[in-house]
């Protein structure tokens, strides 16, 4: 039996920062990542992180922005938090080395981002997220903690007291499965964009640590709030940074007319990311763009300026689009992007399932709200994830390891032994079909025929799924298996998007309903909880009061830009 004092699961940003607070501790701690380190999500994060280092700028000012941008559902307690430490937290990743762009003075260099009052976004040209990840990297292996890397956990496990275990671990190198006890869990897994088929995320972003969490019994928040960012590639969906406007870029309909004043006549393309995305949704509907996109447009930049800020921007369109921005405007399109919903926690990370822990996207703590400001995520998997490393860590001093039952390794091996039965339907069929009835029937804009239609198809699909079968009977690297197990947890969340968003019945940053176009702070100010029932085999829905701190500045008004 492999033992742990804290299990961290996943290993980018947010999973990263808590085992350097384990390793601060004294405590053992190890980290469970399905791919190499290096490789994890974080690294996709073009644009920057946001912090109010700016002498003229200030933390109330970030906080206040954050509240408002979040549409007045996020948990004020937790903004707070995560604006106050944020300062801090980028000159610790300065002073641990990240290479930020610098002012000729010297001083970390910082861009305007969309919804903020002040140009607060540090950046690292725009490979941000990798920068920081990988001087995260360079401390882990300072520091010598264990990484079972290329192994994917099949199933949280708790004790018959309620208590996590620890988890039921795939092997993905050898095809080996076995048991990881610890005293606690922390998920750090990131989010589930691969349930939507048009989406900016890697294959490896399908939600394990939600669902995960969702079977093992803890609630999930606000999953019906998905951020469909406004400037994914018109082909692949592949990500252009929110930077590419905070650079100065236009976004520009088919007829080359620049159309954000008409929807946000302050901010216009920095407006907040929802506002933008049903910007471009409604040009695109009403005409007046060309093959389901509308374009970005930076050759006003100036071909200097596009080489030195936004040189992978460039990189990217070319080779996926076979268009230069240097020359001509790229197409883009609104893309499944991040989940302001996930694991519930409170402000320090802690779940109410004793002994789990989550921080970074897999968790909603919450500070997004129904809609995350650019610059933000990064932030939330920097500060929340030193914060629950801390609080997680002297948790488990408190704790003993509880048994680990064997069972659950017994039916985890069950399970992969009737996917590898070689005769049924093929994972990919199915997960290409769920995910296109998402897109359709729960993006941008939605109506309740649509939300009906998907809810009503889940059962359907479960059906489906008990039929899905692994063609490669391989021990090693068997990805076929990986994504038939996968596609059981994308079922899952795709069940919580549509019931949340079925029953949610407003409009409210990143949700839009055709037939509730308003916001109903009255009645739909409130999280959505999902649990999941065991004896019926169906998401079930309660509701949360969002955590408020009585200032009046934080008080409900109409959101415009």
């Amino acid at each position: 039996m492999r033992n742990h004092d804290l299990v961290i699961i996943g290993a980018g940003l947010a999973g990263m920062r808590a085992a350097l607070e384990g390793v601060k501790a004294g405590i053992d701690v190890a980290i469970i990542s399905k791919i190499h380190p290096l490789r994890s999500h974080s690294c996709a994060a073009q644009g920057g992180i946001n912090a109010a280092i700016n002498p003229k700028d200030s933390r109330e000012s970030h906080a206040f922005d954050t509240v408002k941008g979040a549409d007045y559902i996020g948990d004020e307690d937790a903004i707070q938090l995560m604006c106050q430490e944020a300062p801090e937290a980028i000159l610790e990743m300065d002073r641990m080395g990240t290479p930020f762009s610098r002012l000729e003075g010297g001083l970390i260099a910082q861009r305007p981002f969309g919804g903020a009052s002040f140009d607060r976004t540090c950046y690292a040209a725009d490979r941000t997220g990798q920068v920081l990840l990988h001087t995260l990297w360079e401390q882990l292996v300072k520091a010598g903690v264990h990484v079972y890397e290329e192994c994917s956990v099949f199933r949280l496990v708790t004790h018959t007291d309620g208590h996590v275990a620890g988890a039921v671990v795939y092997d993905i190198k050898t095809g080996e499965v076995f048991p990881v006890a610890g005293k606690a869990v922390l998920m750090a897994t990131g989010g589930y964009g691969r349930v939507f088929f048009s989406n900016t995320n890697a294959t490896t972003c399908t939600g394990d640590g939600m669902a995960l969490a969702l079977r093992a019994g803890a609630p999930l928040a606000d999953m019906e709030f998905v951020q469909f960012h406004p400037t994914g590639l018109l082909t692949t969906g592949v990500l252009v940074t929110e930077g590419a406007r905070g650079e100065g870029g236009y976004l520009i309909n088919a007829n080359g007319d620049r159309f954000m004043s008409k929807y946000a006549p302050k901010k216009l393309e920095l407006a907040s990311r929802d506002v933008v995305s049903r910007a471009e949704q409604t040009e695109i509907m009403e005409g007046r763009g060309k093959n389901g996109a509308v374009f970005l447009d930076l050759r006003h930049l100036g071909a200097e300026k596009i080489l030195e800020r936004l040189p992978q921007i460039r990189q990217l369109s070319i080779d996926l689009e076979g268009v230069d921005p240097i020359h001509h405007p790229i197409p883009i399109r609104p893309t499944a992007h991040y989940s302001m919903g996930g694991i519930r926690t409170d402000k320090f990370g802690a779940s109410p399932l004793p002994g789990l822990f989550s921080a970074g996207e897999a968790a909603c703590v919450s500070v997004h709200g129904a809609n995350r400001l650019g610059g933000n995520s990064l932030l939330d998997t920097i500060v929340f994830g030193k914060i629950t490393g801390q609080h997680a860590s002297q948790y488990v001093k408190t704790q003993s390891q509880r048994d680990f039952p064997v069972s659950e390794l017994v039916e985890v091996k069950g399970r992969i032994g009737t996917l590898k039965r070689g005769k049924g339907m093929r994972a990919p069929e199915l997960l290409e079909r769920m995910s296109r009835a998402l897109n359709l029937h729960c993006g941008v804009f939605r109506n309740p025929e649509g939300m009906q239609e998907m809810v009503n198809q889940l059962p359907g699909l479960r059906q489906e799924y008990e039929r899905v079968s692994v063609q490669d009977q391989s021990e090693v690297f068997n990805i076929d298996l990986i994504r038939a197990w996968e596609l059981g947890n994308l079922l899952d969340l795709a069940e919580c998007i549509a019931r949340g968003a079925l029953a949610r019945q407003e409009s409210r940053g990143a949700h839009s309903r055709t037939d509730f176009p308003n916001r109903d702070d009255q009645n739909w100010r409130r999280h959505t909880i999902s649990h999941w029932n065991a004896n019926q085999g169906v998401v079930t829905l309660s509701y949360e009061d969002v955590r408020t701190l009585g200032l009046p500045e934080y008080e409900p008004m109409v959101r415009s830009y």
